[in-house]
């Protein structure tokens, strides 16, 4: 039998791009998208579709059932940013909807589920080079805390019950398919189109602030190769470090003024500093490397060059 995949989130900013790319592996049929949100346009008409809420146990436990689904991603999530503004909403979307289908997958023996953590998890005491895959873990965003005990719940859930959930935490992801959705890494997305359309950008971090960053390219191949890896192959059932580069938003900032060169930005910081100045500036995910040949493609360069050819399409 085929396997059959629910994304749950599909219309999110890494939601659109993954459900696009198992459908090209797996076949249009075989990939149901899902989300609360009118679906993107990006998928319309291009396979199934259902309206889904995570929060919902019942309805989602139905849906897995009546769409014979094998294999879930769950997607839906709020981010750091956002959740700093409702710190409650946060925290009870971000952990029952992982508990719901941490369970769901449990009773129905489902082959594989992937959840994603964040660089979130990590807080002002982790190390802020390198940062390794065990180190000091103590978050100071609701997101982060959530993310954090999510990890250990995809833990317990694979020890105790032997459910295999794989997991990656993404660094701040830049793309131009779809909108970002409220972190604080935002304005590595944000910064193209206001180049494109206004010439200057006003930027919510400081020029020297540097964060680990990746094309949304690159994580959508770095999660179906985790995905797609051997069980055995998997040594991590918390969360794997995942890093490509990192940079400040002067550093972003010149590489863009390349290819536009009246391009002005300045920089008023917001609450969302604080947010980035306890994260690390750099990841080492050698973990992932070794385990399931991990390795990204894209640098700053090629990043500015193919966001910049392609930023007209942000809606």
């Amino acid at each position: 039998m085929k396997d059959k995949i629910l994304v749950i989130g599909a219309s999110g900013q890494i939601g659109v791009e993954l459900t696009l790319a198992l459908r090209k592996i797996y076949g249009n049929e075989n990939v149901v998208a899902s989300d609360l949100r009118e679906q993107s346009p990006l998928l319309e008409g291009k396979g199934p579709y259902v309206s889904l809420d995570v929060m919902n146990k019942e309805m989602l436990h139905v849906q897995v059932i009546r769409q014979n689904i094998t294999q879930i991603y769950l997607l839906a999530a709020v981010l750091s940013a956002t959740g700093e503004k409702n710190p409650g909403l946060a925290w009870n979307l971000n952990m029952q909807g992982l508990l719901n289908v941490l369970d769901i997958a449990r009773e129905e023996q489902i082959k594989k589920v992937f959840w994603p953590s964040s660089i979130a998890v990590f807080g002002p005491s982790s190390p802020k080079q390198n940062c390794p895959q065990q180190t000091i873990i103590e978050p100071a965003t609701v997101y982060g805390i959530s993310k954090f005990a999510g990890e250990f719940w995809c833990h317990y859930y694979y020890q105790r019950y032997n459910v295999d959930v794989r997991s990656v935490r993404y660094p701040g992801l830049i793309s131009y398919k779809s909108a970002p959705g409220g972190g604080t890494t935002d304005y590595a997305v944000e910064i193209f189109k206001a180049a494109v359309e206004d010439k200057k950008y006003e930027c919510f971090i400081r020029e020297d602030t540097y964060l680990p960053m990746m094309y949304m390219p690159d994580a959508i191949r770095a999660t179906i190769e985790l995905m797609e890896s051997e069980a055995k192959k998997i040594s991590i059932r918390t969360s794997y470090n995942l890093s490509a580069i990192s940079f400040s938003p002067k550093e972003i900032a010149a590489a863009i003024q390349k290819h536009i060169p009246a391009f002005t930005i300045q920089y008023k910081p917001d609450y969302r500093q604080k947010l980035a100045n306890g994260w690390p500036q750099s990841i080492d995910d050698s973990v992932a490397r070794k385990d399931w040949g991990w390795q990204h493609e894209y640098d700053l360069e090629a990043i500015v060059k193919d966001m910049l050819d392609n930023t007209p399409a942000i809606n």
